[in-house]
């Protein structure tokens, strides 16, 4: 297999034989691999006897590893990107490393795999024809905006939420959508505790209070009955 440019490589989110044999391959073959925490990504290198050089690449330096990288892109070097679970530039790095490389006319090869919320989305039962991903809301400045804005949105709505967070983020949702709003959470995706909880916005933050939930969290929430 001949690879070239700038990959985007999705990595398991939970159980590691959901790997592709091409991410696998295509790891092998770069000549580098940019990991969001190279600890965890370490851990999933070993698993799958990929001994490609690693190097940092996260939020908080990713401004200051742009030049350089697409310096090294730019040379004729093919360049991986992973995030420690699913596809990069969804709610993880890689967006402006992406843009900067179409811009410089670097070929940019993002693999089909694992994202959390499209498995969340399909067995909510909730209609997934039209849907808004939103992310994570913000933690506070412009929460309240964002919250209310899904008030005017008239599709289904998929959120990303912390363990930690989710029963603030469920309380907040009645009150601005009502208890009653249809709702769906899924948690440890792809784990050995997956879960699916369905019901109304009232049942599901009684739920996520009573239980002390654990895991990543994807909420898809139904859209506004006409």
């Amino acid at each position: 297999m001949s690879i070239k440019g700038l990959y985007l490589v999705p990595t398991p989110i939970g159980n590691l034989e959901d790997i592709t044999f091409r991410a696998v391959n295509v790891l092998k073959e770069a000549d580098l691999i940019l990991a969001e925490d190279t600890r965890t990504s370490g851990k999933l290198l070993k698993h799958l006897e990929v001994n490609t050089p690693m190097r940092s690449f996260h939020m908080h330096n990713e401004h200051n590893m742009l030049e350089g990288v697409l310096e090294e892109l730019k040379s004729g070097k093919t360049i991986a990107l992973i995030s420690d679970a699913g596809t990069p530039g969804i709610s993880d790095p890689g967006f402006l490393l992406v843009r900067q490389a179409i811009q410089y006319q670097i070929e940019v090869t993002c693999l089909p795999g694992a994202t959390a919320f499209v498995p969340a989305l399909v067995v909510s039962g909730i209609p997934c024809n039209e849907f808004v991903f939103m992310g994570f809301l913000p933690l506070k400045k412009g929460r309240k905006t964002k919250l209310e804005s899904i008030k005017a949105i008239d599709k289904t709505v998929v959120l990303y939420e912390s363990p930690h967070k989710i029963v603030k983020t469920l309380e907040e949702l009645k009150v601005v959508l009502g208890p009653e709003r249809k709702a769906s959470l899924s948690r440890e995706i792809s784990k050995m505790y997956e879960e699916t909880l369905r019901g109304t916005l009232e049942e599901l933050a009684s739920l996520a209070k009573d239980r002390n939930l654990k895991g990543e969290m994807v909420l898809v929430l139904d859209k506004l009955e006409s």
